[in-house]
């Protein structure tokens, strides 16, 4: 139903209803950021789009970025102007109007070691990035920083190295839950968002793609939806999607994984987070809540693309390139977590190596009716989708809207601002303490009151979850209710943090979180049972492998 950004059970039922009856404009293929926005943008221009992904929102990778909203310094290297101009005006653009309540500020130190050197090439460098925003300028400009002033703001900082610094800003997201929040958007402008939905075929007419045979991964069904153009947003999926489809796109994708390592909030000392300049691109220091991601690696993979794993190199080069700088020296013992992503990089020549690709994006028509797009990053996938959308536009053979999402908030940023400035009000009215307050504004926005309604018909929902986590039991009852969420690995992945947050990766608490969703998924005992276990199936398999990484005496969750 257009207006409501509900993604709850029964949506998910019409969902699979409409696809099987209706006949939609689009058909987006991909439940990531690019289809998610792709989904979004055309539906805010008034085509009916439907949009399929086989697994969760998110799950792949668009959940194990950097999590950072950023312009790509070490672009500036590669004279790539134009990418990172696109990618600071978009980041003014979410920090400001679209999700001031999901992409926040956040502040980096580029530490100096030659004086006079660095500080003319860095600071020239930070200067060119913070003109290169334009007028809009919600972060503050970039700063030196005395050997002094470092000391006190990163003590971690070896003061026999560093010389200086200089602070300039970013910005960061929760890259799952800002997908996700991409996708009710989409919704509520009426969108049909189907997950557990694979895209098995093409229908064709002729030459002409007019639709897709889908399975719904739960039953098995194969449905056939009726499209007048269809647009894959695949990202590293591209290439076996195309083989599939037995069509010859114009570009292959080659895939770059990212390795990150989690730390403890007390393994580095910082008030801000750092980035280091390294032999092959960049590494950084990033602040998470009262934990660090440090990542990240840029290297050619060609395993499997649903698990990509992170290696023993990939360990050790993260590592030995963040103790250059930090004292005292990070060990394989501070280590709690170990993710890696994988990039898609759109690539004419075999022998390229990846660091030197461009992360533009490619949008192709390989066949009448069917287009695709790959590349980009993140912090650009607004651009992207508009660009995919545009072309599809074409093969709708009549005039549609230009896009109107450069101005178009994501679900929960209206009046965001507002109740910013109420949390003390909010916090008397509510009885949660102010910091649960700030919590629930910077997951939720205005959407915080659907949170409130929950609880007041269920008081016991205002509980915690769990010792030392933010998250109250509201949150993961709304993870189902109204975010899409199907299973308690979606919960604990995506919709929370709690498998990176918590001590054994959320293990203790499975069985009270089955208890809050299993009646809103109407699940059997045996369902519930089987989503548990489904979950701790995973994380044996990645503690398996986090013990082949580390030291045989050294027991670490991934």
């Amino acid at each position: 139903m257009m207006f409501d950004s509900r993604l709850d059970p029964q949506q998910h039922r019409r969902a699979l209803n409409a696809l099987a009856t209706e006949k939609f404009d689009v058909l987006v293929i991909g439940g990531g950021i690019t289809g998610a926005g792709a989904a979004l943008d055309a539906a805010s221009r008034g085509l009916r789009v439907a949009l399929v992904e086989p697994y969760d929102l998110a799950s792949g990778t668009s959940s194990r970025s950097s999590k950072l909203i950023h312009g790509g310094l070490r672009y500036l290297e590669q004279y790539d102007f134009r990418l990172v101009r696109e990618a600071l005006q978009e980041r003014e653009a979410l920090v400001t109007t679209l999700a001031p309540h999901l992409v926040k500020p956040v502040a980096f130190l580029y530490p100096l070691h030659e004086k006079l050197k660095d500080r003319t090439y860095v600071g020239a460098g930070l200067a060119l990035y913070d003109v290169l925003r334009g007028f809009q300028r919600a972060l503050p400009w970039h700063k030196h920083l005395s050997q002094k002033n470092v000391a006190q703001v990163a003590p971690s900082l070896r003061q026999d190295i560093v010389t200086g610094a200089i602070k300039y800003f970013d910005a960061q997201v929760d890259d799952a839950r800002y997908t996700m929040m991409v996708a009710r958007t989409a919704t509520r402008h009426g969108a049909v968002i189907a997950t557990g939905v694979s895209c098995e075929s093409l229908i064709k007419e002729g030459q002409r793609v007019i639709g897709a045979v889908v399975r719904n991964m739960e039953t098995g069904e194969l449905i056939n939806v009726s499209a007048g153009v269809t647009v894959m947003c695949a990202g590293v999926w591209s290439d076996e999607l195309h083989e599939r489809f037995g069509l010859k796109a114009g570009y292959e994708v080659r895939m770059s994984k990212g390795a990150h390592i989690v730390l403890p909030g007390s393994a580095i000392n910082s008030e801000a987070g750092i980035i280091l300049k390294t032999p092959v691109s960049v590494l950084f220091v990033i602040p998470w809540e009262d934990k660090w991601i440090v990542g990240t690696t840029d290297t050619e993979y060609d395993g499997d693309r649903n698990e990509p794993l992170a290696n023993r190199d990939d360990i050790d080069y993260i590592i030995a390139q963040a103790n250059r700088v930090l004292e005292p020296q990070l060990r394989f013992e501070d280590i709690i977590g170990v993710y890696a992503g994988l990039r898609p990089l759109v690539s004419k020549k075999a022998d390229a190596s990846t660091t030197k690709l461009s992360r533009e994006h490619t949008v192709d028509r390989p066949a009448p009716g069917f287009v695709s797009i790959a590349g980009g990053k993140y912090t650009t996938y607004r651009v992207m989708a508009e660009d995919v959308i545009d072309l599809a536009g074409k093969e709708l053979h009549k005039e549609i809207r230009e896009s109107t999402t450069d101005r178009l908030p994501i679900v929960g940023a209206d009046g965001y601002n507002a109740l910013v400035q109420q949390v003390p009000l909010i916090s008397a009215e509510t009885h949660f303490s102010e910091s649960t307050v700030v919590h629930l504004l910077n997951r939720y926005g205005s959407l915080m009151s659907e949170i409130l309604q929950l609880i007041a018909q269920e008081p016991s929902l205002s509980k915690p979850l769990g010792a030392g986590l933010p998250y109250l039991r509201a949150e993961i009852h709304y993870a189902v209710s109204h975010e899409g969420a199907r299973s308690v690995e979606d919960v604990v992945a995506r919709r929370t943090r709690i498998s990176f947050e918590a001590d054994e990766n959320g293990a203790a608490l499975l069985e009270d979180i089955a208890d809050i969703i299993a009646p809103l998924l109407d699940w059997t005992r045996t369902q519930r049972a089987e989503s548990i276990d489904h979950y701790r199936l995973i994380l044996e398999r990645e503690r398996a492998e986090a013990r082949k990484l580390l030291a045989p005496d050294v027991a670490v969750s991934s």
